[in-house]
């Protein structure tokens, strides 16, 4: 007698506020000094870089690399700026945008990095 195996997977999918979507609508809408690489939410600066969801990403993979939805780390944080309502982190190769901070800490994060830095990078504007 044989018995069937059964595999249970439990898919989880990150369901987005509407306050990210609106911020991602909005941040969008925006004009910008510089081409944008991409869109991200729940960024948290964690050493020099930023990390946060991806949206928009120009080089997206055929593979999914930069999908909308993925986790990215960024390259070193070259600049950070406000422009208009919205941080922009200038990296080697990319500029993102940064359409919402995670919630647990994701400002003093981007605070910290400032401080951090301080006055090496000239295009970095202090956020308070």
């Amino acid at each position: 007698m044989t018995e069937d195996n059964a595999v249970e997977v439990a898919y989880h999918m990150k369901r987005y506020s509407d306050f990210d979507l609106l911020r991602i609508a909005r941040a969008v809408g925006q004009q910008y000094e510089h081409e944008i690489t991409g869109f991200l939410v729940n960024v948290h600066i964690h050493r020099l870089s930023a990390v946060g969801v991806v949206f928009g990403h120009v080089r997206q993979g055929p593979h999914g690399r930069f999908a909308d939805g993925h986790l990215i780390q960024t390259s070193d944080i070259l600049a950070v700026k406000k422009e208009g309502k919205f941080w922009v982190i200038t990296t080697m190769n990319s500029v993102y945008v940064v359409a919402t901070f995670r919630r647990d800490g994701g400002r003093r994060s981007l605070r910290d990095f400032c401080r951090l830095v301080g006055n090496r990078f000239p295009n970095t504007d202090l956020i308070h």
